[in-house]
């Protein structure tokens, strides 16, 4: 049987692994299932793209598979007949003008601004170094919406008070500035004064944010910060320094900043990697429609 010699050539020729080989069993036997149904005489020579697409919306629709299984299977259907091809039994590849589906973007993850006020105003960090550098951490990543790179990247020389501004030094070395609100002026300040009186005697190569034995803090210890203090306000699974890029982003948007602006605080380079964030905005919007409007049943 073809298919029995194309999995057998996977394997032999094409050096594939056992699961491909199944997933791609599986796939052409559930296209011939889905061929069947529609009543017609079975054969490989007679499949059309149009065959190929009803599968498809079939897959979608009534099988309710995502995007990426759906590309999957295709993927499958496309090299078994790439095979047929090659050893002559078909002349004509019906999956050239058969295309995928495309995949959704996942939309990126944040935390509540409810979530972030009981972080920030109602959560205990403690007075010690570790405690007043790990609240700047966070209201730094929180309130500029600087990438993690960015932020272990600051100098002290970044911080500008007199201009109320931060100096951030982003991707392929382009430098932008970002506003400094009075809270972070002053929990900047109240960390610099912890950090210098705790380690007098330390050089610490000019970095800003030091870790707990004087050295410069690591991309580890960051993401173990914000890991750890979003844990306290949050069951959320994704817990790092990009989440409060995003909720960064989110809150500005929310609360009416345009999205040029937000663009250029984020250092986007394009506006379409911006509007990403209109999109997280509706469904959040959505889901509180759904949850508050008394005539829309909740789910």
């Amino acid at each position: 049987m073809l298919e029995d010699s194309f999995l057998e050539y996977l394997k032999s020729e094409r050096n594939r692994s056992e699961r491909t080989v199944s997933n791609y069993r599986l796939a052409l036997r559930e296209f011939k299932d889905f061929f069947n149904s529609l009543g017609e005489g079975w054969a490989w020579k007679s499949i059309t793209p149009e065959i190929v697409r009803e599968w498809v919306i079939f897959m979608l629709d009534e099988e309710d598979k995502s995007e990426a299984t759906v590309n999957l299977s295709l993927s499958a259907l496309r090299t078994f007949y790439h095979y047929l091809i090659l050893i002559g039994e078909v002349s004509v590849n019906p999956m050239v003008k058969v295309v995928g589906p495309k995949r959704k973007k996942t939309l990126p993850s944040f935390v509540k601004e409810q979530d972030m006020q009981r972080l920030l105003d109602e959560t205990e960090f403690g007075d010690d170094f570790a405690g007043v550098r790990d609240r700047t951490v966070i209201l730094l990543l929180y309130m500029t919406g600087m990438r993690r790179a960015e932020l272990l990247g600051l100098r002290d020389e970044d911080i500008r008070f007199s201009e109320q501004l931060i100096k951030v030094t982003g991707k392929r070395n382009k430098q932008r500035l970002i506003p400094m609100g009075e809270e972070l002026q002053q929990a900047v300040r109240t960390y610099q004064e912890k950090r210098d009186s705790e380690f007098l005697d330390q050089i610490h190569e000019d970095a800003f944010l030091l870790g707990d034995k004087g050295k410069n803090l690591r991309v580890d210890e960051v993401e173990k910060i914000v890991k750890d203090c979003l844990s306290r306000v949050t069951g959320q699974e994704h817990r790092s320094p990009h989440v409060l890029r995003h909720s960064f982003a989110t809150a500005m948007l929310n609360h009416g900043a345009d999205l040029q602006s937000i663009q250029k605080l984020l250092g986007h380079e394009s506006l379409k990697t911006t509007e990403i964030y209109t999109h997280l905005s509706f469904e959040e919007l959505k889901k509180e429609y759904k949850n508050a409007h008394p005539r829309v049943p909740n789910p």
